[in-house]
């Protein structure tokens, strides 16, 4: 296959789309207090409704923005003529249009692991802890595939920007570490996202974190950020290895073990200085992968087919849009959708923070097509600030939405107030038609405070077998609130001498006294090393250090 340049994939065309509101079946339906006129008739999608997607799940684990190629939708009557631009066999390689992909020009050409072994540039690291997590991976050939296939989303895009700022590609495999390619995942620590950032480090390289989205889970966002990060680590060490111990562990801790084997005349490699135990088997696990990607036959392995072009078009949109709805226009499964658009945290996408989505060729094309065809609202949702602090109930009447609804599609525990400033999301209406602002988009924020008696707040450290149900039962709050106070799911498991947030009145907190959970003063958050507990055979879970 051939490509053109990415600038010829842009439709001149403007978009033509309507306002208002399509009810969604993933999120709580709007409740308006009094019922709206009836939409205008909306033409046949020709798609079936998709399903719900499922909840993600935490998993075992600088250069500018690269200008990807962009759809823009067209007026019906040029649709026809549009689309033959991007018409197959032609397809465009985002990062480098002047590079030209054509799998018949033999398996260099349309193979991409090859193009990634061809690319390894770090000396390898053959020592005993590599040689056990190779085996380990090895013993393992389901999991093994379901990574690979998983990440083979994602990784032509990663190689491609790795490649254009001549980094080794063994960089492209960090994400089977990282998070097993799942750009849903969130560890104990609160690092999210395929590279697992950190809030704060996402926020130092420009990863916005709001009530809309999280770009630590952004695929283009996230890889930019990672590999901007990468980088400055080896300008500061010199050694992809104890970069990668840096991004791991954090560049102060390498650089005091540094420090102290300089001072006690020990050489200062990777391999030479004393780190916890998952840092120690950090670079091990990646020289691993790369062992197992690099001769896959060796280990009885066999590696899904991956061609060398992009799996994903970049397409533009500039009228906020139900997720659901523009999954159903794309003609995808909302899961399928999610997984290259994973940033948003509401139903609603806002075209002010997020102007594009990524979508698979043949779904970019079908999207294009259809969005000009649709004669309906295009959003259901829409951001409304809290001028004083409220309680639900009051915030709901307002908005004329339930207070069922609004607690759930916002996240609102029981007992608590929605303080003045803060972000809902809420349904839009006759008075409430616009598209929400850029400047609310990239810093909306929803800030909660205890209804009721002040309530203690204390730092606890978990005990065994804790989760967020037992810290509730015994603080006699809800299972909720615990999950929200420590960014966790209410289903979520604490670690043993995991630093745990409970907001308790006097007599909750002196009933839970009896408990495993010890109350601490000034507890910091462990950090991801020494939160890892598991055995040197063990697989690595989904802990971050905190300098990460």
């Amino acid at each position: 296959m051939t490509c053109q340049p990415a600038a010829r994939l842009v439709f001149a065309s403007a978009l033509m789309l309507l306002s208002a509101g399509c009810a969604t079946t993933g999120f709580p339906t709007p409740t308006p207090a009094a019922p709206a006129a009836p939409p205008p008739a909306t033409a046949p999608l020709e798609a079936e409704p998709v399903a719900a997607a499922a909840g993600a799940q935490a998993v075992e684990t600088g250069a500018p923005a690269p200008s990807t190629a962009v759809l823009v939708a067209v007026p019906p009557a040029a649709v026809e003529a549009a689309v033959e631009v991007i018409k197959p066999p032609e397809l465009i390689d985002p990062i480098r249009p002047d590079v030209r992909l054509n799998p018949n020009e033999g398996e260099a050409q349309s193979d991409l692991w090859a193009r990634v072994r061809r690319g390894f540039a770090m000396p390898d690291l053959d020592t005993e802890l590599a040689r056990d997590r190779s085996a380990w991976y090895a013993s393992r050939p389901d999991y093994f595939q379901r990574m690979t296939e998983r990440g083979s989303r994602y990784l032509f895009h990663i190689v491609e920007e790795v490649e254009r700022r001549k980094m080794p590609t063994e960089l492209a495999l960090l994400p089977f570490i990282e998070s097993a390619f799942n750009p849903q995942a969130m560890s104990s620590a609160k690092a999210s996202g395929m590279w697992q950032f950190i809030p704060s480090t996402g926020k130092h390289f420009d990863l916005k974190q709001n009530v809309f989205r999280d770009d630590r889970r952004d695929v283009l966002a996230s890889t930019r950020a990672a590999l901007d990060y990468l980088q400055k680590l080896h300008g500061m060490f010199g050694d992809w290895h104890l970069a990668l111990a840096a991004y791991n562990w954090g560049e102060g801790s390498v650089g005091r073990a540094i420090a102290r084997n300089r001072l006690a005349g020990l050489p200062t490699d990777y391999a030479s200085l004393k780190m916890p135990r998952e840092t120690q088997y950090y670079v091990p696990k990646l020289q691993a992968i790369e062992n197992l990607i690099g001769r896959p036959e060796a280990y009885g392995l066999t590696l899904p087919v991956v061609a060398n072009h992009p799996y994903f078009l970049s397409v533009a949109i500039e009228r906020d849009m139900d997720v659901e709805l523009a999954a159903r226009l794309a003609g995808m499964e909302l899961d399928d959708f999610r997984d290259l658009n994973p940033q948003m945290n509401k139903p609603v996408i806002l075209a002010a923070g997020t102007a594009q989505l990524l979508m698979p060729y043949d779904n970019a094309n079908q999207f294009v097509r259809k969005l000009p065809l649709h004669r309906g609202p295009l959003a259901s949702w829409t951001a409304w600030v809290a001028p004083k602090t409220l309680r639900p109930a009051d915030a709901a009447r307002l908005v004329g939405m339930s207070e069922d609804t609004l607690r759930e599609v916002n996240r609102i525990p029981p007992r608590m107030l929605v303080k003045a400033g803060s972000t809902l999301l809420v349904p839009r209406g006759q008075s409430r038609v616009a598209d929400v602002p850029e400047h609310l988009a990239d810093n909306a924020m929803m800030t909660l405070a205890p209804d009721g008696p002040p309530l203690r707040k204390l730092s606890l450290k978990a005990g065994r077998n804790e989760s967020v149900a037992t810290v509730a039962k015994r603080y006699r709050v809800s299972p909720a609130q615990v999950a929200q106070w420590n960014g966790v799911s209410p289903s979520a498991s604490f670690k043993p001498g995991q630093t745990i947030t409970v907001f308790a009145a006097v007599k909750a907190t002196r009933a839970a006294k009896a408990g495993t959970v010890k109350s601490v003063r000034h507890a910091a958050a462990p950090s991801k090393a020494k939160a890892s507990k598991a055995p040197a055979s063990a697989p690595k879970r989904a802990v971050r250090v905190a300098k990460r």
